[in-house]
């Protein structure tokens, strides 16, 4: 099964923007997690745009409460670049899994891949130390075979996978390249001993195909499914989005 994690960000992004505690970022997870999610994504940012550091803690704190029921089968993943505060926090917490991803000044969203002939040597004693505290390392990762090799040697677990240029494809013969390098990355990416998951703007449309990658372990959707609940309400489009993935639907 292809596990979703919630993205939940946008659920502060909303609650940010008027102050005060509403929407309610806990009553989200719980609402994502009782329609099924298997698990909850977080990327807090440095300028706290969005999800904030007392967040995080909270959101760990319930799916510990949550777990204690279910075996710890409800996972928490946190994004974010390899920046100190951010390490310290994550060792903190020691969520299920940190995806690290690298920043640009002033995005809007996560674009960049890593560059690990650049970064791999910075990278090593960060996910070194994530992997002692038992903490599971993915490193959002382009289709470049090279640089997924590469992210094997340096100690990651997995790689994530940035769907986007599959996403914004718009013609078929487009989808289809764009797959298909998706599919050589996957693949290449099990052979050297890495999982795989993927995200960034994947949608009720795009997210049937993706059940067809190799070896995927786990999607992380934030916006789209976030845009979609306006419209369906969260419980439903968790749902939603779970059928899309061929999860059997209660």
């Amino acid at each position: 099964m292809i596990s979703l994690s919630v993205n939940v960000n946008k659920i502060a992004t909303l609650r940010n923007s008027r102050g005060g505690d509403i929407p309610n970022v806990i009553t989200a997870v719980d609402t994502c997690i009782n329609a099924g999610a298997q698990g909850i994504t977080v990327h807090p940012r440095e300028d706290q745009r969005h999800i904030k550091p007392s967040d995080v803690y909270e959101i760990s704190e319930e799916l510990r409460y949550i777990n204690a029921d279910r075996n710890n089968e409800i996972e928490f993943n946190i994004e974010g670049d390899p920046r100190p505060e951010l390490i310290e926090m994550v060792l903190d917490v020691c969520p299920t899994q940190c995806t690290l991803v690298p920043v640009v000044s002033g995005e809007i969203t996560s674009h960049t891949v890593w560059n690990i002939e650049k970064d791999g040597e910075m990278l090593k004693p960060i996910i070194s130390a994530l992997k002692k505290a038992g903490i599971r390392v993915s490193l959002f990762s382009g289709t470049d075979i090279h640089q997924i090799e590469r992210t094997a040697e340096i100690g990651a677990d997995r790689i994530e996978l940035y769907t986007a240029p599959y996403a914004m494809a718009e013609t078929k013969p487009k989808i289809s390249r764009e797959f298909a390098l998706l599919r050589a990355a996957s693949e290449r990416a099990l052979d050297v001993g890495l999982g795989v998951n993927a995200g960034h703007d994947l949608n009720l449309e795009n997210l049937p195909l993706m059940q067809k990658l190799p070896g995927l372990l786990e999607v992380s959707i934030g916006h789209h499914l976030m845009a979609d609940a306006l419209y369906f309400g969260l419980y439903v489009a968790v749902k939603a989005y779970r059928s899309a993935l061929g999860q059997d639907i209660e």
